[in-house]
């Protein structure tokens, strides 16, 4: 009986490290995935890769996106001066 729960405990100790391999994996590869993504959008944008420049990046297309809401709304005017802030935040990042 003994050697019964030593083959249970084996196999559940095997099955869990099995598990906590695949999810150390899984998340390693997610976290490469994701700076590799960034930075190609960094570059390809010609900004730098830092946390500042991504999150001006996403305020002006934040921006850009309430005026294009805007335009759908007919407010014409709110909707060009969303759009011309948009603009102004994205061209001061995007040399």
């Amino acid at each position: 009986m003994e050697d019964f729960f030593t083959w249970l405990g084996g196999a559940l100790g095997g099955l869990i490290r099995f598990v906590v391999d695949l999810l150390r994996g899984f998340f390693a590869n997610l976290g490469d995935s994701a700076r590799g993504f960034l930075s190609g959008l960094a570059e390809s944008l010609g900004i730098a890769p830092s946390l500042i420049s991504l999150l001006v990046l996403i305020v002006g297309l934040w921006l850009l996106w309430k005026g294009l809401a805007a335009l759908l709304r007919r407010a014409f005017v709110v909707a060009l001066v969303w759009l011309l802030l948009g603009m102004v935040v994205l061209s001061w990042l995007i040399n």
